[in-house]
């Protein structure tokens, strides 16, 4: 049971936006799809809903084509802004589930229980306008939810929110999970896909250049990396032998080393120079793992 891309391409005129995808993500599953700017996330996002179509591969919900499945089973938040900004938010809402073929007393008395959780109760009445940038994000997500589908498409679904939001929704998210929900998600906050997604597929250029569970991707980079907090000047740690990479700032930096060094060596020369809060062996974050992997393949491709 599962949605599953196989070797789909997607041209615009002379551009090839897709090239060759696959991938599959298991039902009841947060999968995240990673990748910059013009990587083509989108676009296959797009392919996924039929909004798009590819012009060679296939894309399956549980061995059925995408192109045959009810529109009700599937679920979009898109990046773009897709709310009506002068009509009043509970209407629009209610609207929204309708065309998706809910009744209007079904989706009535669901609507209240997201518009509680999400903090929007007190603004229900409110045109779309009135909201603030995270609130209509959140009232995005209810228009993606409340005609209850198996799978959801979810384009940066944390784009505006604060730290608390980020968390409600994220916790929504899980329970979509619980309740066996598929989910596909792009994002740039690789905290968040790290705390989140089961598995991960990241494209660049169009094509994939990375998959599999999160903890076998950062198992798959070795642990060459090392947590270090310190009081003191560790401008020096960057020049020292077997360092690669040093990232972060101030009295806290992750060092990845060259293949091969020795940690210990690093853990003598920062103790005589600093004074050492932390010195922990760490997997590289998912961040650094996805800016080696562009990097690489950009240079692979130039």
């Amino acid at each position: 049971m599962s949605l599953t891309v196989k070797h789909i391409n997607k041209w615009f005129g002379q551009f090839q936006a897709i090239k060759d995808l696959s991938m599959e993500v298991q039902e009841g599953a947060i999968f995240g799809f990673l990748g910059a700017n013009g990587a083509g996330k989108t676009t296959t996002m797009r392919m996924i809903l039929d909004i798009l179509r590819p012009d060679s591969g296939s894309i399956t919900w549980n061995g059925r084509d995408v192109r045959e499945l009810p529109r009700r089973n599937l679920g979009y938040l898109p990046e773009e802004r897709g709310l009506y900004p002068r009509r009043v938010l509970e209407e629009q809402l209610l609207f929204m589930a309708e065309i998706k073929g809910v009744r209007r007393a079904d989706a009535a008395r669901r609507l209240p229980a997201w518009f509680e959780r999400l903090g929007l109760l007190e603004w229900r009445r409110r045109k779309v306008n009135e909201l603030s940038k995270g609130m209509q994000q959140k009232a995005q997500l209810i228009a993606t939810l409340l005609h209850d589908p198996e799978v959801l498409i979810l384009d940066e679904p944390m784009s505006g929110l604060d730290p608390v939001g980020a968390d409600v929704v994220g916790a929504v998210l899980l329970e979509m999970r619980r309740e066996g929900k598929t989910v596909v998600l792009s994002s740039h906050q690789m905290e968040t896909v790290e705390r989140l997604c089961d598995r991960v597929a990241l494209i660049n250029g169009g094509q994939k250049v990375l998959d599999g569970a999160v903890s076998e991707v950062k198992a798959r980079y070795g642990k060459n990396t090392v947590a270090l907090a310190f009081e003191g000047d560790g401008a020096f740690i960057e020049t020292l032998p077997g360092v690669a990479k040093v990232t972060g700032a101030g009295q806290y930096l992750e060092v990845r080393l060259k293949e091969g060094a020795d940690p210990q060596l690093l853990l003598q020369e920062a103790s005589q120079r600093l004074r050492l809060r932390r010195f922990e062996i760490v997997e590289p974050s998912l961040h650094d793992i996805v800016v080696e992997t562009v990097t690489s393949h950009d240079k692979e491709a130039a």
